[in-house]
């Protein structure tokens, strides 16, 4: 794409999410241990976290801009996810990661937060740090993390919102099982 403005590529790559499916990871050789949040100049709604602080618990990262139509539309689950699981184990980290300059403005970020009203974590990731420590290439794009930190599924995209809410169901009821 070098022919194409960076604009034109970031729409483009929104876009295309807007088309892609989830893909689980069903057997422990397909799933890999998730990379630590890295490069990250602001947390907001939330001290800093790593992802060693959050083992034991299930963990959903929200990949979003704050100007994608297609991350606009799933926002709302999300907070719902959030709000719905948070007691039984459900972390979700919101990974704000900029499509143009002005979004990299934590005063721009922190207004969009309050316009969504979303109450959980979020992490500027305004030099692609942790983006590329996970190969996203998408706006949304949602990964699933078990209690071992390991990443069990992803979803690029709007949709599937009930394969992924049935996805952390599914994990949860791991933490509520005991193990003989």
């Amino acid at each position: 794409m070098p022919h194409l403005s960076k604009t034109v590529a970031a729409l483009m790559l929104c876009a295309a999410a807007a088309t892609s499916r989830a893909t689980p990871a069903d057997n422990r050789s397909a799933q890999t241990l998730a990379p630590e949040f890295t490069g990250i100049g602001t947390w907001l709604n939330t001290a800093p976290l790593t992802l060693g602080q959050l083992r034991g618990k299930v963990v959903l990262i929200d990949f979003w801009t704050y100007t994608c139509i297609n991350c606009i539309h799933t926002l709302p689950y999300v907070e719902r996810w959030h709000e719905k699981y948070k007691d039984q184990g459900l972390v979700v980290i919101g990974v704000h990661t900029p499509e143009y300059p002005f979004e990299r403005s934590t005063d721009n970020v922190r207004a969009a937060i309050r316009h969504f009203n979303l109450r959980y974590p979020v992490a500027q990731d305004n030099d692609y740090a942790t983006w590329r420590a996970y190969q996203n290439r998408y706006w949304p794009a949602f990964y699933l993390l078990d209690q071992t930190g390991h990443i069990v599924y992803r979803h690029f995209g709007e949709g599937e919102y009930a394969e992924t809410e049935a996805q952390i169901q599914r994990l949860l009821a791991k933490n509520a099982t005991p193990s003989h």
